[in-house]
């Protein structure tokens, strides 16, 4: 079929026609139903307004408005020279026609002025006249939302481990994403994480979500109430950001606020880096607490005794695994270490040949030859090392000609085995050459020009040092970095025993017997107690790690992870963590919002997109509005724009419409912009 025809609804299926008629009745809330026919259709700008109080809900849907691109303006409440909330200040008229500034309008909670003040009437008016939907971002059971007290059939209390439903009404309204059961998290059985009011519903109110309470029968958290012409989603729990609970509903509750047509687009990302293929790694040492090949080991003997590489076993895991899971992982190769390790034992090298015969069935980027550091020359005569001075004291760097070949020779040894290598993309050993706090502040001087050597436009950096994309030296070609979340699964580690040992070494108090970084790390949090290393791998450490992977992978979080290859040897510790989260997230999303696992260069195109975005909006250089079914975007030239917009949205182009978009969560979005001799881009909204 043409992807550009529209299914009819004689030919489209059944669920296909009520989510469009579902998304055009929603549209058609826009212009209210009294207004005369003869009266322009007024201009919505696609600006949300967010009233802040200062609590953890409101902080909670700016923090997903701002990360998925979506405008707002934010009052802060507590603010003594804040705007007052008048008619002017909520619309005017815009070449005849009436415009209504904001397209939705988030609250503390439904009576965030005042119930009885100037300000409240005056957006009650507002929200009314042009049809703007009010989110009551965290409230209470009671009739003025459209529930019952809780006292009446209710429940008020923590939800810690509760485990609610999505109803049929939300699965087929703003949750449709998501499949059906949404559980509270409860990370710690002393600590209260969640509290909440499920009520029953009255009349004008459909509930979203809901949960079983005493007596029988079930009571709503989430849900839309509609009286006097206007429409609120009331949320009964409070909650914050960084919440698994909120992170699935955030999408829905963005999609309901703009009616499904907004500017920005989220997705759900997860790829995961594996580093030192062909490479073996040290070795955790757990009687000396260090790792030999550390320059602060005392005794360091190099890689150690007993070094952890891959076997022939785990590469066919690694195949199979793949396969059954449906995830591709990663290969950060570095071919130089394999002929080393090749050459070191009697020319074979059985890993090698498993992983190269089955290379079509990874994605492979380059880690360099041999994994040097290419940064400042490293003196190690102190601890911590610190960089190379000439007798005049200058920095001693890394010279160009050795990281260009580092590159070179890495890219071409996986070309001659017929590796699918993409040039635009690469990973320093430990991503040595940026920047590394606090020995080196700056740049190789020399990296810029290596990567411009072979055509490197993609270069991975890690994510907690430099959270941040920038470019690696100047001009418009300069590459760019593609931060990455390092795993807490170590590399340095083959078994579980030795990566609890690690664990309760960085994690523990001395007076545990740890090393008391968590002590002076204000970043940290010791244990209460050191794991016990025959149980602590699995129940403490993989589902705290697969729980942080599921946040970034929530959070509309293009970034890769990053592990390394001693991770799919010996006890294969990073498979546990993969597990957990792919049956986590496939518990949780409905198969239209599948999971999107980027190639490295993909996730850099992403962050570069999002800041232009992010720049232009703070700049103010965005306008877009709706007005009935066409919505308009202008954005400065070269600028991608992300939209959002309900199935069956068309694109304007210069002669006739195209299908706008890819679906994805029951939308369909896009990067886009305007097509050659137009200069914005201009949708048109499936209509009732």
């Amino acid at each position: 079929m043409d992807s550009d025809r529209i299914r009819t609804p004689e030919t489209a299926p059944r669920t296909a026609r009520l989510a469009v008629l579902a998304a055009a009745a929603l549209l058609a809330t826009v212009m209210p139903s009294a207004q005369a026919a003869t009266a322009p259709v007024p201009r919505i700008d696609l600006t949300v307004l967010v009233v802040d109080d200062g609590g953890s809900a409101v902080e909670a849907i700016a923090d997903e408005l701002k990360g998925s691109g979506v405008p707002f303006r934010r009052i802060d409440l507590d603010d003594p020279n804040r705007p007052v909330l008048d008619a002017a200040f909520l619309s005017d008229t815009v070449d005849g026609r009436p415009r209504a500034k904001y397209q939705g309008v988030v609250l503390p909670h439904e009576s965030a002025f005042g119930p009885d003040s100037a300000e409240h009437t005056a957006l009650l008016s507002y929200e009314k006249t042009f049809g703007i939907p009010q989110v009551d971002a965290s409230t209470w059971s009671h009739p003025g939302v459209g529930l019952d007290y809780t006292d009446a059939g209710g429940y008020a209390g923590v939800l810690d481990g509760a485990t609610a439903g999505v109803t049929a009404a939300g699965r087929a309204g703003p949750f449709r994403y998501l499949a059906g059961a949404l559980a509270f998290e409860d990370n710690d059985a002393s600590v209260a994480e969640s509290y909440g009011y499920a009520g029953r519903p009255r009349a004008g109110y459909t509930s979203y979500l809901d949960m079983p309470v005493d007596g029988g029968g079930r009571a709503s958290l989430v849900g839309e109430y509609a009286a006097d012409g206007r429409r609120e989603l009331v949320v009964t729990f409070a909650y914050n950001r960084y919440q698994r609970q909120f992170r699935a509903l955030a999408r829905g509750i963005v999609d309901w606020l703009t009616q499904g047509v907004h500017l920005g687009q989220s997705r759900n990302y997860l790829s995961v880096h594996v580093d030192d293929v062909f490479a073996p790694d040290a070795r955790w040492d757990t009687a000396r607490n260090c790792t030999p090949g550390d320059f602060d080991c005392v005794g360091d003997d190099g890689e150690g005794a007993d070094p952890i590489r891959m076997t022939v076993a785990d590469a066919q895991y690694a195949a199979a695994w793949q396969k059954a899971s449906g995830f591709t992982l990663d290969m950060v190769y570095n071919g130089g270490q394999g002929e080393q390790w090749k050459t070191e034992h009697g020319g074979t090298d059985p890993l090698t040949d498993r992983l190269v015969a089955d290379r079509a069935q990874y994605r492979w980027i380059n880690h360099t030859y041999t994994h040097p550091f290419l940064g400042c020359v490293q003196d190690n005569t102190v601890v911590p090392w610190r960089c190379a001075q000439d007798t005049a004291g200058n920095t001693l760097w890394v010279g160009r000609s050795e990281l260009s070949a580092q590159i070179r020779d890495n890219h071409n040894w996986a070309v001659a085995k017929g590796i699918p290598v993409d040039r635009s993309e690469l990973v320093t050993g430990e991503h040595s050459g940026l920047r590394t706090l606090p020995q080196q502040p700056v740049d190789n001087p020399h990296l810029a020009g290596a990567l411009a050597d072979n055509g490197v436009k993609w270069t991975g950096s890690d994510n907690s040092r430099e959270p941040q994309q920038r470019a690696v030296g100047t001009g418009s070609g300069a590459a760019k970095t593609v931060p990455r979340h390092p795993m807490n699964v170590y590399y340095n580690v083959g078994t579980a025993a030795e990566m609890t040992d690690e664990y309760n070494w960085i994690y523990t108090s001395r007076a545990d017997g740890g090393s008391g970084i968590c002590e002076s790390d204000p970043a940290s949090t010791c244990l209460p107690a050191p794991l016990d290393t025959a149980t602590g791998y699995a129940a403490r450490i993989v589902p705290q790690e697969a729980r942080t992977a599921l946040s970034h992978v929530m959070a509309n979080d293009p970034r890769p992870h990053y592990v390394h290859q001693s991770n799919l040897a010996e006890e294969r510790l990073l498979y546990p963590v993969l597990d957990r989260v792919l049956a986590d997230y496939r518990a949780l999303f409905a198969p239209s919002a599948p999971l999107v696992n980027p190639a490295q260069r993909d996730a850099g195109a992403e962050l570069t997109r999002r800041a232009a975005w992010d720049q232009a909006l703070a700049a103010g250089k965005v306008t877009a509005y709706r007005i009935g079914t066409a919505v308009t975007v202008k954005a400065p030239s070269g600028v991608a724009v992300p939209l959002t917009a309900p199935e069956g949205t068309r694109k304007r182009l210069v002669l006739g419409t195209a299908a706008f978009g890819s679906p994805y969560a029951g939308t369909r979005s896009a990067w886009t912009a305007p097509e050659p001799l137009q200069t914005t881009v201009t949708l048109t909204l499936p209509s009732a």
